[in-house]
């Protein structure tokens, strides 16, 4: 997982790009870049390292012009290198991309254009798509059907964002996130709304093979057909304050320390969403539950309570296995995915399949305009703010409890959960308060070469 982000307007780019890059930076933080346009001339500064690091050895944040792409990395094919850093060149300095996702057919695209006179520099399977762009606007110099072809070559996933030495600069998506930030006089284009929510809460969500324009700070949006297309503009709601660490050392620690007040306002969301949410439940002949990572855990979980307390039952499905149901799946099932990001690839691919065969879509997710939102038939939102630690800690109690608010109304009050909430954010505050006692054990551990942990339930 990447970020990228691509701004143009009246702002000193370069700060701007290094400022959402270190609100970006969970993303990936193996090496960082960035490019701006200048004087009809392409610049590009990166190396390994996270963000600050690199800022203050290559001064990035003093780059000069109003137009510019960046990036930083965690690394899936090549290693961890200042050449494998993003943006990346064609041949030319004329045209640099920045990439997030898997280009599954690189390798026949990469002989194709070496075939052609193409030279590599790095390991990493984004540069095709430099060289790609690069050989469609040398024979036309049309920036619209230049990119429409390139996407038109790619296989797998991704979400790139391009500049031109004209100071044009464009992205496209194939299920991975790519978002457009609307500011007075100028765009951004960026993976994640954290990118842009310093400067406005206007966000335009691409579909899978948009193709977004900015030139002279208009925007246009095309289908793969050159079609103009419109998105809607929605506003964002985050809080920046959200992202700050504020007195804590780390974003993990502190997401831990905001859990007890998570668990306190689970659940006081939109009722009549949630009373849709459970009709959906109800109505359904068969229920399954799909996630990733974490997310599948709170599905896990999910079918246990849901068995047991409201006498539904369940399949939790780990979502890269969801396939292998879909035989069993048809017009009177119902789907429950569990995403935080809502933008799990894994996720959205067993949604979509689901859907076409009819299935009702749930989904429990923290960004409620997230692409797992929007093509959900119904949608509750975790709401406990950007997690910014890579280890899922408030997420996942967010996700419980809504699941145990869902079940609570599901079995009509058994559960008693809203009077119990009081309970349970005392538990979690009275271990968060022995946190020198944890500190201390962990310190004993932490050299010991094997753990086992022991318990029953």
């Amino acid at each position: 997982m990447c970020s990228i982000i691509g701004y143009k307007g009246q702002l000193n780019v370069a700060s701007v790009l290094v400022d959402s890059l270190k609100r970006m930076e969970y993303r990936g933080y193996d090496s960082v870049g960035i490019a701006t346009i200048n004087n009809g001339k392409i610049l590009v500064k990166k190396d390994v390292g996270k963000v600050a690091d690199v800022n203050k050895s290559l001064d990035l944040g003093r780059m000069p012009g109003h137009t510019g792409i960046g990036h930083t990395r965690w690394a899936t094919h090549g290693g961890v290198t200042y050449k494998n850093a993003h943006p990346h060149y064609g041949c030319t300095d004329r045209i640099a991309i920045v990439h997030n996702g898997i280009i599954e057919n690189y390798k026949e695209l990469r002989e194709e254009l070496i075939f052609l006179g193409h030279t590599f520099i790095s390991d990493t399977d984004s540069e095709v798509i430099a060289h790609l762009l690069e050989r469609y606007y040398s024979g036309q110099k049309n920036i619209k059907k230049t990119v429409i072809e390139t996407c038109r070559r790619l296989k797998g996933t991704y979400a790139f964002v391009a500049a031109f030495e004209d100071g044009t600069i464009c992205g496209s998506r194939y299920d991975e996130p790519l978002i457009i930030g609307s500011v007075n006089n100028g765009y951004f284009i960026s993976s994640d709304v954290l990118g842009f929510l310093e400067y406005t809460d206007k966000a335009i969500f691409l579909d899978n093979r948009d193709v977004v324009i900015v030139d002279s700070e208009t925007c246009h949006i095309f289908d793969l057909e050159g079609n103009t297309v419109n998105r809607a503009i929605t506003k964002v709601a985050w809080e920046l304050a959200a992202i700050d660490k504020g007195k804590y050392a780390h974003h993990t620690l502190k997401e831990i320390h905001e859990q007890p007040n998570i668990v306190q306002k689970a659940g006081t969301q939109n009722l009549e969403k949630i009373e849709e949410f459970c009709n959906i439940i109800m109505n359904s002949k068969a229920l399954f539950l799909v996630g990733s990572g974490t997310s599948y855990h709170s599905a896990l979980i999910a079918k246990h309570i849901l068995s047991k307390f409201a006498k539904i039952r369940a399949e939790a499905i780990i979502s890269s296995e969801f396939q292998y149901t879909f035989d069993d799946i048809d017009n009177t099932s119902a789907i429950i995915a569990i995403s935080q990001s809502g933008e799990t690839a894994d996720v959205l691919q067993s949604v979509k399949a689901a859907k076409k065969m009819g299935a009702r879509i749930l989904s429990i997710v923290n960004n409620p305009t997230s692409s797992l939102a929007r093509i959900s038939d119904s949608s509750l939102s975790i709401d406990c703010g950007p997690e910014i630690g890579v280890a899922a800690t408030k997420s996942f109690t967010a996700q419980l409890s809504l699941i145990y608010t869902i079940v609570d109304r599901l079995c009509n009050g058994c559960l008693d959960f809203e009077a119990n909430k009081a309970f349970l954010v005392g538990a979690l505050r009275q271990v968060l308060d022995t946190e020198i006692q944890i500190h201390s054990i962990a310190e004993g551990l932490r050299d010991a070469r094997d753990i086992y942990i022991i318990g029953r339930s």
